[in-house]
């Protein structure tokens, strides 16, 4: 196959999906496809609800176009999945998303066709999972009749300077030749160029890694901010004044959520106990960092009673709601245990996110985000860094009486209580 034969689907259109099949469609006919008939529609009249791309942008994908019907994207010959890797309620891989893409997909396969993985996966998912699925659907053999590769997703939502282009890409294939053609593939749309690793199996574990050596990190920092909150110290002036050293990495605390950092280092988990080696270090910094919400909801409680207030039915404002600072997804946020943590303790809570429709957290959660935050609150935690956050007037709730408590130490240190 020669890039000028390509015609590429890509299946799944989350922050993942949607910006890459935008740099695709400015120089390849791509259709865009995903399940979620309204997301399409959505895209149709260039409305992206993610905010990761502008109309503008959609418009000069000019062979960009966005299917909801698998008979769409039938005639096409490179299909790149880029569904979610979600875990379940037992933090277990849950790759049902991954496995229902492959299974459409391989309805449409035809000799020559090649399939690419960018969904984050353990070490050997896509020979040993989705490859036995594409052969016994499609009734085609691998490494004969279709090929596959992995190119791991490297997508940081809110982030309008390190985009798709911008980020240096990993690209991988199943046969010698397949993963030069992959190469060549990204390498025509990746201005920071690509890497091509040496198996599928090196370019899966390049992307667990990632984010598990990130939560790692993380976790260190959190450990700190509970040992030095014993110690009545900041710590995130602990950090400044270690950061003057050249070599120390600039991690700071706080709640750790989202698809990628509190998930991705359970799929290597999985993958280890299944050869029997459990991960010690990775298995810690997880617990560490699944338990910061009960710490924070603690700390904040532990502010309102020092200051006096009756904890019982005291109310109290949530500032943010999303997993990460500047986005409106709120998958695997950190703030719910938050939320949960702190209605335990009998305190009236309010959450106020100006990016996130409320409807979808009403539905997924049953917690009412509120349209206007009221005037007069005992206590207010800014629990997610938004820039719609930066002049929310909180010298005059502190002026009020009113406790700042900032978890992201996002405020002058002068306007707020207590941070992190």
């Amino acid at each position: 196959m020669e890039l000028s034969d390509v015609k590429i689907a890509i299946v799944g259109l989350g922050y993942v999906g949607l910006p890459l099949s935008v740099e695709f469609g400015k120089k390849y006919p791509v259709t865009g496809f995903d399940i979620n008939q309204n997301r399409v529609l959505q895209l149709r009249k260039g409305l992206d609800i993610t905010h990761e791309i502008d109309e503008e942008s959609v418009r000069k994908a000019v062979s960009l176009t966005f299917a909801d019907k698998i008979e769409d994207i039938r005639d096409c010959n490179i299909y790149i999945i880029t569904v979610p890797t979600p875990i379940d309620n037992n933090k277990q891989p849950d790759l049902k998303p991954l496995l229902h893409a492959t299974n459409l997909v391989a309805g449409l396969l035809k000799k020559g066709d090649i399939v690419i993985y960018e969904s984050t996966v353990y070490p050997g998912c896509t020979e040993e999972d989705c490859v036995p699925e594409l052969e016994k659907l499609s009734g085609l053999v691998f490494n004969k009749d279709f090929f596959c590769g992995y190119s791991p997703e490297r997508i940081n939502p809110g982030d309008k300077i390190n985009t798709v282009t911008k980020i240096k890409k990993v690209t991988s294939g199943s046969t010698p030749e397949v993963a030069v053609f992959i190469d060549r593939l990204y390498s025509s749309i990746i201005e920071a160029g690509t890497f091509r690793a040496p198996s599928i199996k090196v370019a899966e574990a390049s992307k667990i890694i990632e984010n598990a050596q990130r939560d790692v990190n993380i976790s260190f920092v959190n450990e700190l901010a509970m040992i030095f909150d014993r110690m009545g110290i900041d710590t995130n002036e602990v950090l400044t004044a270690a950061g003057t050293k050249w070599n120390f990495l600039n991690f700071k605390p706080g709640l750790v959520g989202g698809n990628c950092i509190s998930v991705d280092p359970y799929y290597l988990l999985h993958k280890s106990k299944s050869l029997g080696y459990t991960p010690d270090i990775i298995s810690s910094c997880r617990n560490v960092n699944d338990n910061m919400p009960v710490f924070v909801a603690n700390k904040f409680v532990k502010l309102l009673i020092r200051k006096g207030v009756p904890v019982n039915n005291a109310k109290v404002l949530l500032l943010g709601f999303s997993f990460k600072e500047n986005v409106s997804d709120f998958r695997n946020t950190g703030v719910l245990n938050v939320y949960r943590e702190l209605t335990d303790f009998g305190l009236n809570v309010s959450v106020y996110d100006p990016l996130i429709n409320g409807e979808e957290v009403f539905l997924e959660y049953g917690i009412k985000l509120i349209e206007t935050p009221e005037e007069d609150y005992a206590g207010i935690m800014l629990s997610v860094a938004h820039e719609a956050f930066r002049n929310f007037g909180i010298e005059e709730y502190r002026n009020r009486g009113t406790l700042i408590f900032d978890v992201k130490s996002f405020w002058d240190k002068e306007l707020v209580d207590e941070r992190l």
